[in-house]
């Protein structure tokens, strides 16, 4: 009886051991920030966002502001997740022999952005994008890199790539783009997510617009410079201060280099409006208008 007594005393001392482990593991989790990457399907936007903006899917007939439109997903993932931090936003497009355009190595040296390329073939198709997100998506969630996953896609072939990543227990959300006619996105894919958001047309519109002659104020408006539009940059800024208050700009300062969306919206139409030019689609003028701004305001603080 005594010995069987000295089982349970030692049994009981285990339990007591492994509970006190377990709590102190917990306690260590709950300590971790949460942490969030999006997941971004380039064809998928070009096509989409094309699309519902400018009426075609064909890349070579509109511009898109990537940087811009990266800055605005950040943003609003900042909102929905906001006791989350961002690991970094992956770009996944097609490439030949997956050698970097002019465009995809710009948005490679973004800070916070990782660009990852599939193939394209001679249609113009991407080959092996699925599998890289996949490949992520999988690897994130299985060394607990992250908790929640923003995948902005809309091929069935990401299922696959969901329920890897939720197996491992991350939450994975899909954005989409609104359809002008029918949907966008398969259907087994809204199935399988955990949540869904899709975007409409007046969130995409200072990112997307129409290649088209005298778009930009007629043929006798000529191209401001980078310098130009960094100049009016900083005199948007200056603005703000007289007519907002020192308190708005210093609010800003800790989302640098990003600007809210709304404000990045401002101060786009401020700027078009003084340079009576239009900077929609234009990445390096967009960043040169971001770069004014922020340099006025870093000059204050």
């Amino acid at each position: 009886m005594e010995e069987m007594n000295d089982e349970i005393q030692a049994l009981a001392a285990r339990i007591d051991q492994s509970n006190e482990l377990l709590t102190r593991v917990l306690a260590e989790v709950a300590k971790t920030p949460a942490t969030h990457a999006i997941f971004v399907d380039a064809g998928y936007l070009y096509a989409a966002a094309g699309r519902l903006v400018a009426g075609t899917e064909d890349r070579r007939a509109f511009d898109l502001d990537a940087e811009g439109l990266i800055e605005a997903f950040i943003d609003r993932a900042r909102t929905i997740f906001a006791d989350s931090r961002l690991l970094r936003v992956y770009w996944y497009d097609g490439a030949r022999r997956r050698m970097h355009t002019a465009e995809q190595q710009h948005i490679a040296e973004l800070p916070d952005v990782k660009v990852r390329l599939g193939n394209l073939n001679a249609s113009n198709q991407q080959k092996g994008v699925d599998s890289l997100i996949r490949t992520d998506l999988e690897s994130l969630a299985r060394h607990r890199a992250i908790s929640d996953a923003v995948l902005l896609g809309g091929d069935e072939d990401l299922v696959s790539a969901v329920e890897a990543a939720q197996g491992y227990g991350a939450r994975v959300h899909l954005w989409g783009v609104e359809a002008p006619e029918s949907g966008n996105q398969a259907e087994p894919l809204l199935w399988e997510v955990d949540s869904q958001r899709t975007f409409e047309l007046e969130f995409f519109k200072p990112y997307v617009a129409r290649r088209t002659i005298g778009a930009n104020g007629g043929a006798g408006v000529p191209r401001p410079t980078r310098e130009d539009v960094r100049f009016v940059g900083a005199q948007v800024a200056a603005k703000w201060r007289a007519d907002r208050g020192h308190e708005s700009l210093a609010e800003l300062i800790p989302g640098r280099p990003y600007l809210p969306g709304s404000v990045d919206q401002d101060l786009l139409v401020e700027a078009e409006a003084l340079l009576q030019y239009s900077l929609r689609g234009q990445a390096d003028l967009r960043r040169s208008l971001r770069d004014g701004f922020w340099g006025y305001v870093q000059s204050l603080y």
